[in-house]
């Protein structure tokens, strides 16, 4: 092992865990210490009105039966419960059962704020992901043989539970073989026992919950290895059934996502598969698609390699933003400016910013450098969305129903609203949604639509998305939307192409988005696309269908189609838009001879943000530093062409 590597690794985890440190004690100073000044937050939150808005009537869940040609599921794989000790620490105590709940629709939600969530329709499917660094540490702490010391040190759960734990990482010399818990002391297998029990606690309550056909659970969760300034080199890993590792691999135990990978393929045997996501790659200060890991070293081949096996999906919304693409970094599509997070990094700046290697499009843009270079695309990935709740609310993600996701420090509506909320959380958002074309809804078919990336994200409504890519796709695919033909002429999304097949003919898609019955009319079908050209990696979007407006085609966008909203009560417009927008788009500029990517984008009309619905509960203006309505979206997985070169490279 390289512990010069490590040594230098500490030093910046150190800066990193210092800044943590700073932002936990002022995220702390939030969190009430009396029952009195709970029950004082309970009476500001009983004041605020719910019937200030209109908003639609919930939906009963709707059962599917298989289908050959594949149903749309709707869930959330990103999901923390009070075993994640930064859930906790911000005060949830609400465990799994009480998440699965709620993604069911069996019970809604009262935050010990006294605000009440409730999701507007069952999820289909939902996995729990909290924090494998803290597996353990709950029943440590509770366990009659911990130490007077440990005792000590565990009580600042209730105040700052991850403190103990930084403290601890600071003092560290060389990365440590397992969690440090500082309950047995320093006992290995003590620790890593109870990180394990926490682990197939994890897995019970997943299996309970399971109902195949109904709702789809996941043995999952997150690793989180730390960064300076709060940073997100983070993944969330899924297994497709019971055959699990007796241990979930941790920061702990791997410091970056190579050694992730390995560890997950040596551990994951026989009957285990599977997969990971990553997120936030808008806050990875560069790393997602930049080829290096967290300290520093560049991927060889075989890392690109290990990340092409097994990291399949990227999820492109949360809570914390879009991490699509950014108008800031020379985009052309104003839909790039949607929930941006973070501004660009100026010169000389590494952190708290956006990097031009921070971006989903970025990254698939970057997939067909190396395609050229080293004979295989390792970033040719499907695009889900998620929440990232760390209030046991899976799946709430109405712009209504938006409580924040950090129970007392973003809870009731006047601390979000607060123009001095240290927290900055007017910069979130509800989250998304993972959507996933699969014929039935059991572990097996989702997680084997995730690994063939027939899969979507949105921003948070159920628009429905499908799209298909082929050389021969009939010319009325789009008015007889015949499946059958799209399938055996074409690849859905997250599939891929040889140019050599196209012939005479150039590439086209067939799109067919639908509106979420209980939200706004759509606004516009859009395909982005990027290919390399003499070298070098180019985009264009264009605007392929219009939601009751005309198509100018000279400049390849929808004209405005009137749609408003009514700022008084958030009623929107239903008169503008279409419900419904099918069309075969066939590319004007295809050549056979570049690599080259495409994926749609469904933009609807404007609906109030989040902010406008509190600032009406409250009686207030709604702010000027928010946008006072947002355009829902949804992002399709990409079609990949292959060049024949590409194609022999990749053999």
């Amino acid at each position: 092992m390289n512990w010069k590597r490590w040594g230098g690794l500490v030093i910046v985890l150190l800066i990193g865990f210092g800044a943590y440190r700073i932002w936990l004690l002022s995220e702390a100073a939030l969190m009430p210490s009396t029952d009195g000044e709970i029950a004082a937050i309970r009476a500001i939150s009983a004041a605020q009105d719910e019937e200030a808005f209109f908003r639609p009537a919930n939906q009963p869940h709707k059962l599917q039966p298989s289908n050959p040609l594949n149903n749309v599921y709707f869930g959330d794989l990103h999901i923390h419960t009070s075993i994640s000790s930064d859930a906790y620490l911000f005060g949830n105590r609400l465990g799994m059962d009480a998440a699965y709940q709620f993604a069911k629709g069996e019970t809604g939600v009262t935050l010990r704020t006294g605000e009440y969530t409730e999701i507007s329709r069952p999820l289909d499917f939902a996995a729990l992901t909290d924090h494998a660094e803290t597996f353990g540490r709950r029943s440590a702490c509770e366990s009659p043989d911990a130490s007077d010391a440990a005792r000590a040190a565990c009580n600042k759960l209730e105040v700052a539970s991850l403190i103990g734990f930084l403290q601890l990482r600071q003092r560290a010399q060389q990365r440590p073989p397992v969690r440090p818990i500082e309950v047995f002391n320093d006992n290995p297998k003590l620790e890593r026992a109870y990180a394990a029990a926490t682990w197939q606690q994890v897995q019970e309550v997943a299996n309970r919950h399971y109902e195949p056909g109904r709702f789809t659970t996941f043995a999952a969760y997150e690793y989180s290895p730390a960064m300076p300034d709060r940073g997100k080199n983070h993944r969330n890993i899924f297994f497709r059934g019971n055959n699990v590792p007796k241990y979930a691999v941790s920061s702990f135990d791997a410091i970056s996502e190579i050694e992730l990978w390995q560890q997950l393929e040596a551990t994951c045997t026989a009957e285990c598969q599977f997969l990971t996501i990553p997120h936030n790659m808008n806050k990875t200060w560069g790393l997602a698609f930049a080829g290096k890991t967290i300290d520093g070293a560049a991927y060889s081949e075989e890392d690109w390699k290990l990340r092409e096996r097994n990291e399949p999906l990227v999820e492109v919304f949360q809570v914390k933003g879009s991490s699509e693409c950014s108008v800031m970094f020379g985009a052309g599509d104003e839909e790039c400016g949607f929930e941006q997070f973070l501004l660009p990094c100026e010169q000389g700046q590494e952190t708290s910013c956006l990097s031009t290697t921070s971006m989903a499009r970025d990254g698939l843009r970057i997939g067909l450098e190396l395609q050229h270079e080293i004979g295989v695309n390792p970033l040719e990935f499907g695009m889900v969305g998620s929440t990232d709740t760390h209030n046991s609310n899976p799946g709430d993600t109405e712009e209504w129903d938006y409580r924040g996701a950090t129970k007392f420090a973003s809870s009731p509506a006047a601390r979000r609203m607060s123009p001095d909320n240290v927290t900055g959380i007017r910069n979130n958002n509800p989250g998304g949604l993972a959507a996933v074309w699969a014929s039935e809804n059991t572990r097996e078919a989702l997680f084997d639509a995730m690994r063939r990336k027939e899969v979507y994200a949105t921003s948070g409504t159920r628009i429905v998305l499908r799209m298909f890519a082929g050389f021969a796709l009939p010319a009325d695919i789009a008015e007889t939307a015949d499946l059958t033909a799209a399938y055996e002429q074409g690849t859905p999304m997250g599939g891929r192409l040889s140019a050599s097949s196209a012939g005479d003919n150039a590439m086209s898609l067939f799109v067919w988005a639908a509106q979420d019955p209980i939200s706004a009319p759509l606004a516009r079908v859009q395909i982005v696309k990027g290919w390399i050209e003499n070298g070098e990696s180019r985009e264009a979007v264009y605007d392929v269908a219009c939601g009751g407006s005309a198509l100018n085609t000279t400049t390849a966008k929808c004209a405005p189609n009137g749609a408003t909203v009514d700022l008084a009560d958030c009623s929107w417009d239903t008169t503008a838009g279409a419900a419904d927008l099918r069309v075969r788009w066939t590319d004007p500029d295809f050549d056979p001879a570049e690599d080259a990517f495409y994926y749609a984008r469904v933009v609807q009309n404007p609906t109030c943000r989040w902010t406008t619905y509190d600032s009406l509960r409250l009686g207030r203006t709604p702010p000027a530093d928010s946008h006072a309505t947002v355009t829902e979206m949804a992002w399709g997985s990409p079609v990949w062409v292959k060049t024949d070169r590409s194609m022999v490279k990749a053999m």
